[in-house]
């Protein structure tokens, strides 16, 4: 029998973090909470971050490194058609269950961030470039094996089907209308057909 790894200090910060800043907000959620929440002494938490800022990046590359993961797994699935593998796509970058106060957990962490934080704006700005490419990589093939018109403007298309999710996410939290998504997406599907 395998034991369960405990988590280390760090770990136990960066979830109870994450949960309090997607759930609360990162302005709303004091280093103070953090530390009543996590139970780990402020001294500790500041010998891992040297600032709330730069747990909010720890957290970051969590989720970034969360998400590339999955999001690779589903594309290199080359049993699948470039259909089915969009299809998987869409499922992973919508099936993930966040209680985030924007829908997206990229979306409500960004719009909390300090206007100043440019390194922390980066690495959401360049999650999502690569989320477009990695997309638009996925309807070239789509278009190569002629699954998708050859007249699909597939970087077009690629911001569209992102900027579509993300905007779904948000609308379908706000409305508390989870239809809404699933809809958007079928409709979105049916549009690439």
């Amino acid at each position: 029998m395998k034991k369960q790894k405990k988590l280390t200090n760090r770990d136990l910060v960066i979830q109870v973090a994450t949960d309090l800043f997607l759930t609360k907000g990162y302005l709303a959620t004091s280093m103070d909470e953090i530390v009543a929440v996590s139970k780990v002494s402020k001294t500790n938490i500041y010998y891992y971050f040297k600032s709330k800022e730069d747990l909010l990046g720890a957290i970051l590359e969590q989720l970034i490194h969360t998400y590339n993961d999955m999001i690779q797994k589903t594309v290199s699935r080359s049993e699948l058609s470039v259909q089915e593998r969009f299809t998987a796509l869409l499922q992973v970058l919508t099936g993930l269950e966040w209680t985030s106060l924007g829908g997206c957990p990229f979306l409500t962490l960004y719009t909390q961030m300090p206007q100043d934080a440019d390194v922390l704006r980066e690495k959401v700005r360049a999650f999502f470039r690569e989320q477009m490419l990695t997309v638009e990589a996925l309807l070239i093939e789509g278009v190569h094996n002629k699954e998708f018109s050859a007249t699909l403007p597939t970087k077009a298309t690629a911001q569209l089907i992102v900027s579509t999710i993300e905007g779904g996410l948000f609308l379908q939290h706000a409305s508390q209308d989870p239809a809404m998504l699933s809809q958007t997406l079928s409709t979105l599907a049916l549009l690439l057909k």
